[in-house]
């Protein structure tokens, strides 16, 4: 998840001013470079849904994806052309939903049998962790007069050292991913269509939440007041992430999981309104902690709501749930993208995001009697 995910995925965030700039890029490149990534990462998810990932086969594929998003990752240092940094990204983004899919079945499914289910916040947790290792990683490249190209190299060379740590501690032979029967994914594709709330809440969280995490970084550095964060506020939102999923879960065992959900998207909307209307560092640091410390607590919360309401083969449900996220935050970057270009300012994506995230929250409390306790 460190190397996918918080590296494969994010560390696009923290590097993305210097590329801005130094290419001469548009805001609305910009968010078509991150709607690419969430396009492969939409086909992905629904390519990996019918995938299986059992046993030794399934642990192979898991490294394969693992790798292919670092090959990608390190790759994007050497060119700076649109349509290779298009595919790049797209490929990245397949790659990095594989790897939630089958690292998480097979995670929360051996979790689940061994009875620690509790301990899936150490899994989820593993995207907090990468995101403020590559911040690091990132501000020490810049610290050292290195420019974007080190700094996707680096970023590289760090996601494969986890990808071969991946493979030390994944068993050679794994249960979970199981491969699906035509009479189940049928009966998952009937029973996932009763719940339609909450597969359009969680794409408009995954919309809500991708505005602001992909331009907060070009935010502060295009900010004459702010820039000079602009090497911290990355790091607090990886920080701030590394726990989120313990204390959303927790929140969820104790109040119910779909008002969890909607007390963190709202806490969430929170923070990304700030980000455009409170730009101050006490205001910088308000929205990384309230978004860094919500985005992967709602994801986890979403995952096991979906789980709780449709009842289908876990593996096709975690497909079905990435898959609407996915299309939420493909649009999110191209839109503010395009905005930004219109209006000079990120006032208006922002706030549309707040306002999908509030709308997240109202249909997640709609299914609330259909869930128990997390």
């Amino acid at each position: 998840m460190a190397a996918a995910l918080g590296i494969g995925r994010f560390v696009y965030t923290p590097i993305l001013p210097e590329m801005f700039l130094g290419l001469g890029w548009s805001a609305s490149e910009a968010g078509l470079v991150a709607s690419a990534n969430f396009l492969g990462y939409l086909l992905g998810a629904l390519a990996a849904a019918r995938s299986s990932g059992a046993g030794t086969s399934g642990r192979a594929r898991l490294l394969a994806a693992i790798l292919v998003s670092a090959m990608t990752t390190a790759a994007m240092a050497i060119q700076s052309d649109l349509a290779v940094v298009f595919a790049l990204r797209f490929v990245g983004g397949a790659a990095s939903a594989f790897v939630i899919v089958f690292a998480s079945t097979l995670v929360l499914e051996r979790l689940a049998t061994a009875g620690d289910g509790k301990l899936a916040a150490i899994h989820f947790a593993g995207v907090g962790v990468g995101i403020a290792v590559s911040a690091v990683a990132v501000s020490a490249v810049y610290a050292a007069g290195e420019g974007w190209r080190e700094a996707w190299l680096l970023a590289g060379a760090l996601a494969l050292i986890a990808c071969a740590g991946t493979a030390l501690l994944i068993p050679r032979q794994v249960d979970g991913c199981r491969p699906l029967s035509a009479r189940t994914a049928a009966s998952e594709s009937e029973s996932g269509a009763s719940s339609p709330a909450w597969i359009l809440a969680y794409g408009l969280f995954g919309f809500g939440y991708v505005v602001t995490a992909t331009f907060l970084v070009t935010m502060v550095r295009l900010s004459a007041e702010m820039y000079v964060f602009e090497s911290w506020i990355w790091l607090i939102f990886g920080l701030a992430a590394v726990p989120s999923v313990w204390l959303w879960s927790s929140l969820g065992a104790r109040f119910g999981i779909a008002p969890a959900f909607a007390a963190a998207c709202l806490a969430e909307a929170l923070g990304v309104a700030v980000s455009v209307e409170w730009m101050t560092p006490i205001g910088l640091v308000l929205t990384a902690i309230s978004l860094g410390g919500t985005f992967m607590g709602i994801t986890a919360l979403g995952l096991a709501g979906a789980r709780q309401i449709s009842g289908a083969n876990l593996q096709r449900v975690i497909a079905l749930m990435t898959a609407s996220f996915g299309l939420g935050q493909m649009i999110g970057p191209a839109v503010a993208g395009a905005l930004f270009d219109e209006l000079g300012s990120w006032r208006a994506p922002s706030l549309a995001a707040a306002a999908a995230l509030v709308a997240s929250a109202a249909l997640a409390l709609a299914t609330a009697r259909r869930m128990t306790p997390a």
